[in-house]
């Protein structure tokens, strides 16, 4: 399965037209700390701005939500998935996408058979506490290879997202040590030209890695 390598997420669905008419493909939404009556408006409004526009829109968190509302993608983080209903989501035939931020996190995440799997933070990043220090982007590589090493004979390894503190100057420098897309959040939404930064993000992402040299 292959990723859109830009991958914005979004605070509110107005984001998805605008960043689709920037070129966006593949958007997550994620609210926090919205009564349930509102996400589930929120959400809605969402899938149907994003089908319309020809995206691909993945739900943060709110998985009972996005079962309801039809969505075809969701991303838990790690105590997310204590309470998800993973086998309801796989019999809808929902994607999921799984936060891994150490060896102990990768191996619950492979064991749930995830469609991608998100490594951060990479940078250091002030959009939320974590309990983890920066990866780095050597870290990529390590996880790549890690991933690739877990699975069963003759199975595709699940795409790895880079997430945390990137922006477009470290993009393209994180897609050449092995990510498959990385997740922006704070170089578009806070950028002084959120459209700009992000068709600058679509070209750079986009951009075919340099072939390697003997």
């Amino acid at each position: 399965m292959m990723l859109d390598p830009l991958y914005p997420i979004i605070d509110r669905p107005d984001w998805i037209v605008r960043l689709g008419r920037a070129g966006a493909r593949l958007i997550q939404l994620r609210m926090k700390d919205l009564p349930d009556a509102e996400l589930r408006v929120a959400i809605r409004a969402g899938l149907a701005m994003a089908e319309q526009a020809g995206i691909t829109l993945v739900v943060n968190d709110h998985w009972r939500i996005a079962l309801d509302e039809g969505a075809r993608w969701v991303h838990l983080g790690q105590e997310d998935l204590d309470g998800a209903d993973l086998a309801a989501l796989r019999a809808r035939g929902m994607k999921l996408g799984v936060s891994t931020h150490d060896g102990a996190e990768l191996g619950r995440a492979l064991a749930v058979r995830p469609d991608y799997i998100a490594l951060g933070p990479i940078f250091p990043t002030t959009i939320k506490v974590l309990r983890f220090a920066p990866q780095g982007v050597a870290r990529i590589g390590e996880w790549k290879a890690a991933i690739a090493a877990a699975m069963p004979e003759g199975q595709k390894p699940p795409p790895l997202v880079a997430i945390g503190g990137i922006t477009l100057e470290t993009a393209r420098a994180c897609l050449d040590a092995g990510a498959d897309s990385v997740a922006i959040v704070s170089d578009i939404l806070k950028a002084g030209d959120p459209d700009s930064r992000c068709r600058a993000l679509v070209a750079v992402t986009r951009r075919k890695a340099p072939a390697a040299t003997a």
